[in-house]
């Protein structure tokens, strides 16, 4: 019968090796986020022509309005179609109140998102009674009847016709006003992300993704489950709001066709799953991915719907090769390529009752050996090994 002395094979992770690779991860990530960071910011110095340039604010607005929708897609796994009507409104808000009401361009930007947080209490109300694709047909309800309503009430809105906003910057250059506008919406998303970060690491977050998991059990254990998605959505129509007052002011020209369009709120459901929902970065590499690809395809195909071809076969293939979103498919990859986290090595049965003991927090109980009683004292140890 084997003693305590005589060597017993386990599998016993090396010393430290967690703790390195989770530090060697988070350097990756902090890197990849300096890096994205600094090619954000560098941008409008490299961008050939102020066609480029505008492009890049389109990809931004985009990358705004996708993370505002990751909060209620994201955290509530409830699918919205009608988060393009919530920046219609953030836009036709803002133009309103400087054209007709004669407030500042940024005050105005302000108020109209914070109009729309309170707009979004009934909605909410109203729209998150009811889950699956009843929740989906409620969004598209809503694009819909402020469609309507912004068409026809054409001595407030401009129907038709449109709605011309000044420019709160009149006397820059077009290039110039393309760039100061580049940094506002990188400084609003820079917002968003950061409020979408603190969310996900607080109890409130915590709730909410229970909801995402199973809502009734969430609701069963305690969760005031209608409140949260409520205080989401709300949140979520907020940030909507400013990228679309935001997108105002730098277009200077509104559409209620446009505006209220089902094809935006595609869009950002698109960005969102492509780059992954329940990522924080998920709808920013999203919106890069879609928004140059849209960008490109009417520049190149013109008036024509190939654009939107495109996006079909491009939701088509995330749905059937990365249906959890880029970045979760990317470390995925990234897991399978790393080495073995254990390590097959040769330990005593008393080495293994010491490091046992540590882990518990109490001392190892050594039993003395002698030369007499070593088998006797080995046998009992290998025993009490198996029993345990």
């Amino acid at each position: 019968m084997p003693s305590a002395s005589e060597p017993t094979t386990v599998a016993v992770p090396p010393a430290g090796a967690v703790t390195t690779r989770r530090g060697l991860g988070r350097i990756l990530q902090v890197a990849a986020i300096v890096l994205l960071a600094v090619a954000v910011l560098a941008f409008p110095s490299l961008a050939p022509n102020p066609y480029v340039l505008s492009a890049g604010v389109v990809v931004l607005n985009y990358a705004v309005l996708s993370t505002s929708w990751n909060f209620v897609g994201g955290f509530t796994g409830y699918i919205s179609l009608g988060h393009g009507a919530l920046a219609g409104l953030g836009g036709y808000g803002t133009a309103l109140l400087v054209t007709k009401a004669g407030l500042p361009s940024f005050v105005a930007l302000a108020v109209a998102a914070l109009l729309v947080a309170v707009l979004a209490v009934p909605i909410g109300f109203a729209a998150l009674r009811v889950r699956g694709a009843s929740f989906v047909i409620v969004s598209i309800a809503l694009v819909l009847i402020l469609l309507l309503v912004f068409q026809s009430w054409a001595s407030l809105t401009g129907g038709s016709r449109g709605l011309v906003v000044p420019r709160p910057f009149p006397d820059l250059l077009r290039p110039e006003h393309h760039r100061v506008f580049y940094y506002l919406f990188t400084g609003l998303l820079a917002l968003a992300l950061l409020a979408w970060w603190v969310v996900d690491r607080s109890r409130f977050g915590l709730g909410l993704k229970a909801i995402r998991e199973d809502e009734d059990k969430a609701e069963a254990l305690g969760t005031p489950t209608f409140a949260y998605k409520l205080v989401v959505f709300v949140v979520s129509a907020a940030f909507t709001a400013l990228g679309g007052g935001l997108y105002a002011l730098w277009f200077g020209d509104l559409d209620p066709v446009f505006q209220f369009s089902i094809l935006t709120g595609s869009y950002l459901v698109l960005m969102a799953l492509l780059g992954g929902v329940r990522n924080l970065f998920g709808p920013l590499i999203g919106a890069l991915v879609v928004g140059i690809g849209l960008e490109y395809f009417k520049v190149e195909f013109g008036d024509t719907q190939l654009h939107l071809v495109a996006t079909g076969l491009l939701l088509a293939l995330v749905v059937l090769f990365m249906p959890d979103g880029v970045l979760p498919a990317v470390g995925s990859l990234l897991g399978r390529m790393r080495p073995a986290q254990n390590s097959i090595r040769e330990v005593t049965a008393a080495e293994l009752r010491e490091q046992r003991a540590a882990a518990a927090g109490a001392p190892a109980a050594r039993e003395p050996v002698d030369a007499a009683a070593g088998g006797t004292a080995g046998a009992r140890s290998q025993s009490r090994e198996e029993r345990t």
